[in-house]
C-alpha cells in the first residue's frame, strides 16, 4: 500500500478542537480529493477517551466511498474480546465494501496514554503484564476466526468450534502492529521482541514520533525479521503518523502545534519531541521534512493537522502540500 493519509482528531471533539460534522465533512473532502488514499481516527479508552473508532470508521464509511479506513494505533486492542472484536471489525469491511486497515498496538503506559491507565486495565480486568500476549494471541485467533470455522485453547481464550459471520470483505483482511520500540529505553531483548513481532505477525507497520533516520533503521530491521520468518517483506507496508501545521510563521505554527497536542494528549511537548512528531511552518519546510521519511521506505505518511483549525489547515495543504508530496512520492516509487 502507498498513498498519503489524513488522520482525524476523533479525541478533539471532547475540548472542541472539531465536531462530528466538521469531522466528517473532512472526512468526505478527503475521500474526493485527489491526494489522500486513507483516512484514519485514533483510538482509546477510559485513560484516553474519545469517539470509539470502530464506531466513528463506521460514521466515516457511510460518507465516503473510496478511501482506506484505519486506526492509528488500537490502543485498547489488548483489552478486547477477540471474538467479539473479529465480528466488529469483519462487518466494518463488509460495510464499508473491504476498505479496513487494522493497525492494532499494545497501549503501553507512555506519557501519551493518557490518565489513570492502572485504573482502565483493572476496569477491563487485564494486567498490564498480559498485553503482549494477548495481543499476539488475539491477532493469531482473529485470522483464524476469518479465515474459517475455529477453536481455541490458548492462554486467554477457550472455546469449541465456531463459525463467525459476516467474514470480512478482504481475504487476507490486513492486520498490522503499530510500535515504536525504542533501543535507547528498553533492554536488548524487549527491543529484539518488539521488531521480531511486527515481522512475524503484521501485514505493516505504523510508527510515530520518530526520527526519518529512526524509521529507516526499524524498517529495514522489521523487513529483515519478516524474512526469517519465511514471509514476503516486499508484501508489507510501512506508515508513519505524524503531525503538521502550516503556517508562514514557523514560531506561530509550532505555537499552535504545541497547544493542540499538549490539550489532545495531556502532555508538555518539549521541542524534541515536537521535532519527532512531525513539521511545522512553511510548505516547504513541511515538504522537506516529509521527505525524508519517504526516501528511507515510508510507505504512507498519514498526516494529522495539529491545529484548531482543521478546515483552515486543509485547504492549504490541498492547495500547497498535498500536489508536490503527491509528486515526490511518484518520483520515489518509479
Amino acid at each position: 500500500m502507498h498513498g498519503i493519509g489524513l488522520s482525524l482528531p476523533n479525541r478533539g471533539i471532547l475540548f472542541g478542537a472539531i465536531t462530528v460534522p466538521e469531522m466528517l465533512e473532512l472526512a468526505e473532502y478527503a475521500d474526493n480529493s485527489d491526494y489522500f488514499d486513507s483516512v484514519w481516527v485514533g483510538d482509546g479508552l477510559l485513560a484516553k477517551p474519545r469517539l470509539e473508532s470502530v464506531v466513528s470508521l463506521a460514521a466515516i464509511s457511510a460518507r465516503t466511498t473510496r478511501v482506506k479506513l484505519g486506526v492509528c494505533c488500537l490502543a485498547t486492542f489488548p483489552l478486547r474480546q477477540p471474538v467479539l472484536f473479529a465480528t466488529q471489525w469483519a462487518s466494518l469491511d463488509v460495510v464499508s465494501g473491504g476498505r479496513t486497515i487494522l493497525a492494532v498496538c499494545l497501549g503501553a503506559t507512555t506519557a501519551r496514554s493518557g490518565t489513570n491507565v492502572v485504573g482502565e486495565l483493572q476496569a477491563m480486568g487485564v494486567k498490564g503484564s498480559e498485553r503482549v500476549p494477548r495481543l499476539e494471541e488475539s491477532i493469531q485467533l482473529i485470522r483464524r476466526l476469518w479465515d474459517g470455522p475455529t477453536s481455541a485453547d490458548g492462554d486467554f481464550w477457550s472455546f469449541p468450534e465456531v463459525d463467525l459471520q459476516p467474514k470480512p470483505v478482504q481475504n487476507p483482511c490486513p492486520i498490522w502492529i503499530a510500535s515504536n520500540p525504542n533501543p535507547s529505553k528498553l533492554p536488548p531483548h524487549r527491543f529484539a521482541a518488539a521488531i521480531d513481532r511486527v515481522g512475524r505477525l503484521a501485514d505493516g507497520w505504523q510508527s510515530t514520533m520518530i526520527t526519518p533516520e529512526e524509521f529507516g533503521q526499524r524498517w529495514d530491521e522489521v523487513r529483515e525479521r519478516a524474512e526469517f520468518h519465511g514471509r514476503d517483506s516486499r508484501a508489507m507496508s510501512s506508515a508513519v503518523h505524524l503531525m503538521i501545521n502550516l503556517d508562514d510563521d514557523v514560531a506561530a505554527a509550532r505555537a499552535e502545534a504545541k497547544r493542540f497536542l499538549d490539550v489532545y494528549y495531556s502532555i508538555d511537548a518539549t521541542d524534541e519531541v515536537l521535532d519527532r512528531w512531525g513539521a511545522y511552518g512553511p510548505t516547504e519546510t513541511v515538504l522537506k521534512r516529509l521527505g525524508q521519511y519517504t526516501d528511507r521506505g515510508l510507505d504512507v505518511p498519514i498526516l494529522r493537522f495539529a491545529s484548531f483549525r482543521q478546515s483552515e489547515q486543509m485547504e492549504r495543504a490541498t492547495t500547497e502540500l498535498l500536489p508536490e508530496l503527491a509528486k515526490q512520492q511518484t518520483q520515489v516509487t518509479q
